[in-house]
Formats: C-alpha cells, sequence, structure tokens
C-alpha cells in the first residue's frame, strides 16, 4: 500500500528488501542462476518491482502478497533476455546493502531436495521467524535483559528442562515459568504483527501462522 505513495516507496523498498531479499535470492540460486547472476537479479528485481509500481496490482482478495511477489519474479526472469538486462537502473532509490556473501553461505547450507519454489516458501517462513527474534532480543537489550533473552529464547516454541535453567540463572523455577510465558506472549504478539503486515484480514493471520507452521514442519 505504502509503494502507491511516491514519499513512501523508500521505505516500501526497505520493507521488501528486509523480508523477501533472501528467499528471492534462494529461490534464484535453486532455479539454476549462478551466485552473481542471482545477485543482479534480486537487486534488479526489487527495483522494478517498486519501479513499475507493480505492488498497486496486489489485490489482497487474490491470495497471499509473497505468493504474487513469485508470481512477479517469474514473469521478470521472462522477461529478462540475458544477463545485462537485469542491471539495476536505479530509480531514484538508495538500495540498501544486502548481505549476498552470508546469504550464499546460508544457500548452501540448504536441503537439496526441495523445489525452486519450496525453498522461497520454507526460507520466507525462516526470514520471518528470525526478524521476530532480533525484534525481540532488540527490546530485551533495551531493558537491560539481553543475557537473560539469549538463555531463555530456545524456550519460545519449546520446553526444555526449567529446574535446570533456574539453577543455572539463580532463580527461582516459578519465577523462570513467569518469565517464559511472558516472553512467548511478547514472541506471539511480535509475530502476529509481523504476519498481519501481509494478509488482508485479521482473521487470516491464524491461518498464515498455520501455513508457516506447516511449511517449516515439511
Amino acid at each position: 500500500m505504502s509503494a502507491g505513495n511516491e514519499s513512501s516507496r523508500q521505505e516500501a523498498l526497505t520493507w521488501l528488501c528486509d523480508r523477501y531479499w533472501y528467499p528471492i535470492y534462494a529461490f534464484l540460486r535453486r532455479h539454476g542462476h549462478a551466485p552473481a547472476a542471482a545477485q543482479d537479479f534480486t537487486q534488479g528485481f526489487l527495483m522494478r518491482f517498486l519501479e513499475r509500481r507493480s505492488m498497486e496490482g496486489a489485490d489482497p482478495e487474490r491470495g497471499r502478497f509473497r505468493s504474487y511477489l513469485l508470481g512477479a519474479l517469474k514473469h521478470y526472469l521472462a522477461d529478462c533476455q540475458d544477463h545485462a538486462n537485469a542491471r539495476m537502473r536505479g530509480g531514484g532509490f538508495h538500495f540498501q546493502p544486502l548481505s549476498f556473501a552470508t546469504g550464499e553461505e546460508r544457500y548452501l547450507q540448504c536441503p537439496e531436495n526441495l523445489s525452486p519454489e519450496a525453498l522461497y516458501e520454507r526460507q520466507w517462513a525462516l526470514s520471518l521467524l528470525s526478524r521476530v527474534l532480533d525484534l525481540m532480543r532488540a527490546e530485551q537489550e533495551a531493558a537491560g535483559k539481553a543475557a537473560l533473552f539469549d538463555r531463555l529464547k530456545s524456550f519460545l516454541t519449546a520446553d526444555a528442562d526449567y529446574r535446570q535453567a533456574a539453577a543455572g540463572l539463580g532463580m527461582q523455577e516459578g519465577a523462570l515459568r513467569v518469565t517464559v510465558h511472558r516472553l512467548r506472549r511478547r514472541y506471539k504478539d511480535l509475530l502476529t504483527a509481523e504476519i498481519a503486515e501481509t494478509v488482508a484480514e485479521p482473521g487470516e493471520v491464524q491461518r498464515e501462522i498455520r501455513y508457516l507452521i506447516g511449511v517449516l514442519s515439511a
């Protein structure tokens, strides 16, 4: 929505890059493109996506935004006749640096049996969860509790040994359980807020969370 406003298009590009650049890169690599070509295609696609106001065609009634974005990427690849056509034109945007070196390391550790589309979905899910954890850690660091969060973040998605953890932290087990409960509640709130940005109705958030779990479990 913000891409339709000239003053917000740089913000929209940043939003796109933060959330989707690596899933796009992973799709391109699995599609058979070499690292250098995948880098060019990733940046070129994101630029053209906003230059051509492609977001204006994203109808919430027609499905998830990430699916719309993947369809647009496939059209972009079909339009590129050769590697030179993937050059960034700029369009007045300040393009934030993307960690392609780290991205390639991550890609080489991806499951080899996944299709380009399945890998795109999986990396979208992992990137989303990583972003939520980063947001939580930033909040806890601001509150002077970063070290405690680092010790307890494994409790966010699974139970562990509360007694052992409490002893290691010098806490009562009951107090630790309360702390974990609060962290889990905040984790759920942040995850819900992230997903809500890409769905049309609040009621779709829970379906999207279930879908995310399914993607990671596949």
